[in-house]
């Protein structure tokens, strides 16, 4: 560790989760697919929320990248989150969020709205989630501070940020400064859909950039064109240090200089919620690596925080569970299988 105790940078979207219960009629008036996850826009935006102004609301803070560094962040690793938010009530909230949860705040306010996950909740529990990406488009390489990044040892960043062009163009001076601090680098390809867009680029970024990557098996069946996790992980694993796929219920497969492991799943069969359960998983393994543990370890804590993550609704612990899974983790059990 560069500073005797580990830091993890991260840029992501930080969205503002805004979570109402509401009943089927409600969703039949909106209009809106049960289950979806839907991209909208400003106007639809305000249609929803003045929709639900009435109801009772929870904030939290969301976005692929931010329940990574808030995950870490809540088991004692000191984590910075940057990323751009509006000059508005959600902006607020967020930031004054994330600093309550212990992350060094480095969002950028914009005159652009905060991004938002306007997340509609039925009886039988379903989630229907409207995401508004807002003022995360326009994060661009001037809002970086470099020097975080250079005193930092791992820079973790997700596929989203190949959205627009500024966010591409943050990165890639992210990425350069990295290099030249020696800072490891983490990617959480973490959209299939963001793959179907930029599967040359993330080829490319995977060889030449990249420690540690994290793909699921669509993901990676995208890449490279196998609908075999296992050997998607082996062709990964030539390209980087570290690869990693997650198959679901299969649990994952590590390749850690070529060689080849299988991580259990480490949770119930039936989770009562998916959400954010692949940004916990590389909340685990950053961990993990920061605690310099073998890569058995660091697999295995990994898929134990998925696991946790899934038994509750929403993407990110609670204080007194946090606090839990990291009394646990400190004992650092072992339970994998070299293949």
């Amino acid at each position: 560790m560069k500073n005797g105790h580990p830091k993890v940078y991260g840029i992501g979207n930080p969205l503002i989760d805004i979570i109402a219960q509401v009943t089927e009629e409600d969703l039949d008036n909106l209009g809106t697919h049960k289950g979806a996850m839907h991209l909208i826009d400003e106007q639809r935006r305000s249609t929803l929320l003045q929709h639900i102004q009435s109801k009772p609301l929870e904030y939290s803070c969301g976005g692929s990248c931010p329940n990574t560094i808030i995950t870490l962040a809540s088991l004692g690793i000191e984590a910075t989150l940057a990323g751009k938010v509006g000059d508005d009530k959600f902006g607020t909230i967020y930031r004054k969020r994330v600093e309550e949860l212990g992350v060094h705040n480095q969002l950028v306010v914009s005159e652009q709205p905060t991004g938002s996950s306007i997340i509609l909740i039925t009886p039988d529990s379903e989630r229907t989630m409207n995401t508004y990406l807002g003022a995360n488009r326009f994060f661009s390489a001037s809002d970086i501070i470099e020097k975080s990044i250079a005193e930092a040892d791992y820079f973790h960043f997700t596929g989203y940020m190949w959205d627009t062009q500024s966010q591409k163009s943050a990165i890639e001076r992210a990425l350069e400064i990295a290099h030249q601090a020696k800072t490891r680098i983490t990617f959480d390809i973490a959209d299939p859909f963001a793959v179907g867009r930029n599967r040359d680029d993330f080829l490319h970024l995977i060889a030449n950039h990249v420690n540690v990557v994290f793909a699921n098996n669509e993901e990676a069946r995208i890449l490279f064109n196998n609908y075999d996790a296992f050997e998607c992980c082996k062709s990964m694993g030539k390209l980087c240090e570290t690869a990693v796929v997650k198959n679901g219920k299969l649990g994952s497969f590590i390749s850690h200089h070529q060689k080849l492991y299988q991580i259990p799943v480490q949770g119930p069969v039936t989770p009562v919620d998916t959400t954010g359960a692949g940004d916990i998983y590389a909340a685990g393994f950053l961990y993990g690596l920061c605690h310099q543990l073998s890569i058995e370890e660091t697999g295995f804590i990994a898929s134990y925080l998925a696991g946790e993550i899934i038994q509750q609704h929403g993407a990110q612990f609670s204080k007194e569970k946090a606090l839990s899974v990291h009394s646990f983790l400190k004992q650092r059990k072992i339970r994998s299988n070299l293949v």
